[in-house]
């Protein structure tokens, strides 16, 4: 580190539970964010501000007005831009240390599977449980950390799935048949703060991965109820039948 990051870095770095070789760690680190919506921009903005060295953010959307009122990587001039160019503007203009490389297309399955093994972590900020679902059989192929939120309305959810560690499920586990949870935030709306908060968690959670630092959120549901401020963590057992990560599964390209 030269004396000007040694400055930008300097509470992180005074912290005993990263310091400096915690901090070099991070800016050695690839983190890959799919979905530049309420979830990934703050998410984004705090790894960038954290130093993690390379973010890939994917998104194939552009930016449009309805999603300024949560999505805080964007501005009214971003409007009609690509959204993980206008991200990569403000991640950018926030630290230029990082490395940023953008995918403004859907990521298919082989793209997908480069991405996750070249991936130290993937934090999922997507709207859609196909989206999810193939990250997490990505993740589990290639043994890799998801952390995973959603919101909708006034509630929130954050997970980490990592199923490198002894017992612990893989996305799948918790959602073994869908029906009519494939909801939008288009069609039911959500409270513009919330999205801030459970993607603030999913950074967090993710350099507390990067580092190997405190008890992450592998095996637990974090449920946030904004409407009365309570949270409730919920164990997640892994699921010995489960199609991704169970015995008998057969998870490969």
């Amino acid at each position: 580190m030269d004396d000007n990051q040694l400055l930008r870095y300097s509470r992180h770095i005074l912290l005993p539970q990263i310091g400096f070789e915690g901090q070099q760690k991070l800016l050695g680190s690839r983190v890959l964010i799919v979905g530049m919506g309420g979830l990934g921009s703050p998410a984004a903005l705090y790894l960038a501000a954290s130093g993690v060295g390379q973010l890939v953010i994917a998104d194939h959307d552009r930016v449009e007005p309805s999603n300024l009122q949560r999505q805080i990587v964007h501005t009214t001039a971003s409007i009609g831009q690509h959204k993980v160019h206008s991200a990569r503007q403000t991640l950018a203009a926030l630290n230029p240390d990082v490395d940023i490389t953008t995918i403004d297309a859907y990521l298919d399955p082989d793209a997908l599977d480069r991405e996750i093994r070249l991936a130290d972590v993937c934090i999922d900020a997507s709207d859609n449980f196909a989206t999810r679902f193939a990250l997490n059989r990505a993740c589990v192929m290639h043994r890799k950390p998801l952390v995973s939120g959603a919101v909708i309305r006034m509630e929130g959810q954050v997970a980490v799935f990592w199923t490198d560690r002894p017992d612990s499920p893989c996305y799948r586990c918790l959602y073994r048949d869908i029906g009519e949870l494939d909801e939008t935030c288009s069609e039911n709306g959500v409270l513009a703060p919330l999205p801030g908060i459970i993607g603030s968690i999913q950074a967090t959670e993710a350099v507390k991965v990067l580092l190997g630092i405190g008890e992450t959120l592998v095996g637990r549901l974090l449920l946030l109820d904004a409407m009365t401020m309570e949270w409730r963590s919920v164990r997640v057992p892994k699921d010995p039948l489960c199609p991704v990560c169970g015995s008998t599964a057969a998870v490969g390209p």
